[in-house]
Order: C-alpha cells, then sequence, then structure tokens
C-alpha cells in the first residue's frame, strides 16, 4: 500500500506454537451479556447473516449511522500489549510506543486502554501516566483497537449504539479469542445496545464520510477468510446497512500480502464529506503497493459520493527514507488519529517528506493541532496509529 512495505503476516507474527486456532476454538463462543454467538463457522450461517443484517438495516432505517473521524468524540479506544509470543524483544519498545500514543491522544480528548489482567493494566497506568484511564474488565490479546473494538453509529438526537464487525483474526490468520469480545464488551461498558453485522471485517477496512458514502478494499472484505460465499453485492449490502450509508466506492486492494489482505486506512482516508487523501509513493517505486496506491488514486480521483459530488483528492507523498528497512514496515503519514482538537500522526525521519506531509494534514484539518510521533515498532508490526486507536463520537 502506497510507500507501505507489508508482506506475510505482519501486524507481528505470532509463532505457530502458542496455542489452538480460532478456526477451530470459537465457533460457539458466547458473549456474555450480550448473549451474541459469534466465530468464524457461526459467521457464516446465512441464516444469522440475515438476521444481523436485517437488524444492522433496521437501525440504519431508523436514522443511525457510523459517523466520520472529525466528529467531536466522548473518548477514544485503546488496547494494551503484553504478550511476549507476539512482540518478542520488541515488547517493552511497542508499549513505549502504544503509551505515547495514548498520552499525546490525551492532551486532546481521554482515553481508556483496555489491558488484559489487573498486573498489565498497573504496568500500563505505570508507561501511560495518570491522564490515560486504564481497565481491566475489557481483556484484550494485543493492541489494534481500530479492528477490534466496535464502530459506533449515532443519530445526531442523543442515539447511538454498538456494532461489532465480528472479528476472527484477520482471516484467521492469528489466535485473538479475547479480542473477539472486545466489541461487545465495551458496547456494554458503555450501556449501549450492541448489533453484530452481516459481515466479517474489520474497522481498518472501511471508510466513511458520515455522509453516505463508504469506502473499502476488495481485497480485504470480499475475501474468503472473511466472508466465505459471499458476493460482492452481498457484502457491499451488509455494509451499507451497517454502516448507515447508501453508496460504497471500492478500490481492488491486494489479496494475501499482509495480515490485513490490504486495509484501506493506511493508503486512503476520507478527510471530510466530497473529500478523501490518498498517499502516494515516490515516482521510483514500482511494487505491487505503489501499484496499488496509485490504483485507488485514479479511481477514487473519478468517483462521486452518495449526494453526487465528484470526489476531491488531495494528495500526500510517502516518505522517500523511512527509519526502518523492515519489509513488513508501514509507513503510513495517512494512518493518522483524528481528536477533539488534534490530529496525531506518524513522521518517519525523512524531514523533507515528514514536514510535508504534516502540512498537508494541517491544511486538510484546519484549527486543529498537528502532532507528529515517532512510532516505528509500530510500524514495523504492520500498522500505524489510527490502527490502533478507536474513537467514540458524542450522540
Amino acid at each position: 500500500m502506497f510507500g507501505v512495505h507489508r508482506s506475510g503476516t505482519s501486524k507481528a507474527a505470532e509463532p505457530t506454537d502458542i496455542g489452538p486456532s480460532r478456526r477451530n476454538v470459537l465457533g460457539t463462543t458466547i458473549l456474555g451479556a450480550a448473549g451474541l454467538a459469534i466465530g468464524a463457522r457461526t459467521l457464516g450461517a446465512s441464516s444469522a447473516h440475515a438476521a444481523t443484517a436485517n437488524a444492522a438495516g433496521a437501525r440504519a432505517a431508523a436514522g443511525l449511522r457510523v459517523a466520520a473521524d472529525d466528529v467531536t468524540h466522548v473518548r477514544t479506544w485503546m488496547a494494551w500489549p503484553t504478550k511476549s509470543t507476539i512482540w518478542g524483544r520488541q515488547l517493552s519498545g511497542i508499549q513505549n510506543d502504544i503509551a505515547l500514543i495514548a498520552r499525546t491522544i490525551a492532551r486532546f480528548e481521554p482515553v481508556i486502554m483496555c489491558a488484559p489482567d489487573t498486573s498489565s493494566a498497573s504496568a500500563a497506568r505505570g508507561k501511560c501516566g495518570p491522564a490515560v484511564t486504564v481497565i481491566s474488565s475489557i481483556p484484550v490479546d494485543d493492541l489494534w483497537a481500530r479492528d477490534t473494538a466496535p464502530v459506533f453509529r449515532t443519530d445526531g438526537s442523543g442515539g447511538r449504539d454498538a456494532v461489532g464487525l465480528g472479528f476472527n483474526g484477520w482471516g484467521n490468520k492469528q489466535t485473538h479469542a479475547k479480542d473477539a469480545l472486545v466489541a461487545s464488551r465495551i458496547a456494554a461498558y458503555d450501556r449501549l445496545a450492541f448489533t453484530r453485522a452481516g459481515f466479517v471485517g474489520e474497522g481498518g477496512a472501511i471508510e466513511t464520510d458520515g455522509d453516505g458514502t463508504v469506502m473499502a478494499t476488495e481485497s480485504s472484505l470480499v475475501n474468503a477468510n472473511r466472508n466465505p460465499g459471499k458476493s460482492r453485492a452481498q457484502v457491499e449490502q451488509a455494509v451499507l446497512a451497517a454502516y448507515g450509508a447508501t453508496k460504497m466506492l471500492w478500490v481492488p486492494g491486494i489479496k494475501g500480502q499482509d495480515i490485513t489482505d490490504d486495509h484501506i486506512d493506511a493508503t486512503s482516508r476520507f478527510i471530510r464529506p466530497g473529500v478523501v487523501m490518498v498517499q502516494v509513493p515516490p515516482a521510483d517505486r514500482t511494487d505491487i503497493w505503489a501499484q496499488d496506491a496509485r490504483k485507488q488514486l485514479q479511481i477514487l480521483s473519478a468517483a462521486t459520493d452518495a449526494r453526487g459530488r465528484r470526489l476531491q483528492v488531495i494528495r500526500i507523498d510517502g516518505p522517500d527514507t523511512p527509519r526502518s528497512n523492515n519489509p513488513d514496515f508501514v509507513d503510513s503519514y495517512v494512518n493518522f488519529h483524528v481528536c477533539n482538537g488534534g490530529v496525531v500522526m506518524s513522521q518517519f525521519g525523512d524531514r523533507t517528506k515528514d514536514a510535508a506531509a504534516r502540512q498537508v494534514v494541517a491544511a486538510a484539518y484546519p484549527g486543529r493541532e498537528v502532532v507528529q510521533l515517532d512510532t516505528d515498532r509500530v510500524g514495523a508490526g504492520g500498522g500505524g496509529i489510527h490502527c490502533t486507536t478507536m474513537q467514540e463520537p458524542v450522540a
């Protein structure tokens, strides 16, 4: 994806000896108080998909929709990494990066950090400081809150609910039994109605403008590892119902080259209705990720949104020389997190491109403070700042 180098099963690849696969053990898991069954096999049942899609459609008809990232937030949700089986000797360093992101966001809005147990919660408090609320009542496996937390819907009149996208370890590539329950548990924490979407995916796979239009890579969602037997039209219908949208823009993406099957939030982002930002690789890049980024730019430059507006595309240039030569490294400027009064984004040690990228983002979000962070260990794990966060909007 653009200037991104991803391969294999990044998002920090787990070894194969840490336990049974999710595809074997989660078929009948129950979501506690929510009383909803999830899992790869359950999600494959057509009756379950139809029921949840109908429920999502009913709520969408009532005016509930997933808001754009730039609305006012109640808080940001994050997750604390603790597994040396995933991060190895990088665990302490990745915790430092997550703590840095959390402390920075907490300058602008409340942050809740979910830790897997009381001991790790105590350690997280020590690194995050008093501005970040750390809880152990919603245990997690890893740090990718964008993909495990629910997406929140609002109706603009005080109504809210939460929708779970059926996280299954990015197509059963990793074992994430705790993370599979995070969406419903956050909804219970917030005392919000919880709905299971009629498709399987992750928050990073779908971008929304909050005004009727969503966009995604086909490679991630129209994929047998998430939605077996479903056509693109069926997946699209389920996404639109869950997000309360009316038009979906598809870009092809790339299957099987990174653990996400190419999430769109590392390349293309909605800035506001009618405006998208696309990260473009250096001219000398010709690999599949560079080709993918240029294809996204081409498609979105010719696209119209749900209201018939021709999309305005803001180009942002990817770095020429990021600090890391890790083949899985994600050098995404656009994988930023928008928060109340600010934007938190990465920098990669390419002074010229870092400064230029900051200017582009600042111009796109006038009146917000733009903060750049060195989060290279998150990048080496296969993601970025946006991947580590999930915003909860006000009603």
